[in-house]
């Protein structure tokens, strides 16, 4: 038991000693304190979508990174923009040739982050998250299946987004 005290002692001064720190944390694209961010342009047809991926944004820069997420654009050093340019749904797995089991849905988004003056600070074009689903024979259960397929790739899409930003790839 002491031996075990003694390495894990260790063990945490070499971590806090190296700068290791657990991941999440730092400014959009490093010095992106604070950020407006607008309600997503939804090309889809998916009723909602916009709503759905701009608040996922949001809460994913709010709870993993130190910028600030302001109302204001003028107190924003960066505004971030985007467009939902599909969402689509495709066949996975089929039990028979007329009885769908699985979908993959599949959402392309283009996305910008500009500063005051316009310029482009960071961009990526047909960023494409997927997530599957079950498919229910009962239409009120697949709807409520296809709503929470789209929750679930709008929360996929925000964490690869921000992590891009937050990395600057």
């Amino acid at each position: 038991m002491q031996n075990l005290k003694l390495i894990l002692s260790v063990l945490l001064l070499v971590l806090t000693s190296c700068g290791y720190k657990l991941a999440g944390g730092g400014y959009l694209n490093s010095d992106v304190t604070h950020v407006a961010v607008e309600m997503m342009e939804d090309k889809s047809q998916a009723t909602g979508a916009g709503v759905i991926f701009t608040n996922a944004l949001i809460k994913e820069i709010s709870e993993k990174t130190d910028t600030k997420i302001v109302d204001d654009t003028t107190k924003a050093i960066a505004i971030l923009k985007g467009r939902i340019n599909s969402i689509t749904f495709a066949t996975l797995s089929r039990s028979t040739t007329e009885s769908v089991v699985e979908r993959r849905i599949s959402a392309s988004v283009d996305m910008q982050l500009v500063d005051q003056g316009g310029q482009i600070i960071w961009s990526v074009k047909n960023f494409v998250s997927k997530e599957e689903y079950k498919v229910s024979d009962d239409k009120n259960t697949d709807d409520s299946n296809k709503i929470d397929a789209v929750v679930k790739i709008s929360i996929r899409n925000a964490e690869k987004l921000v992590t891009r930003m937050v990395n600057r790839f």
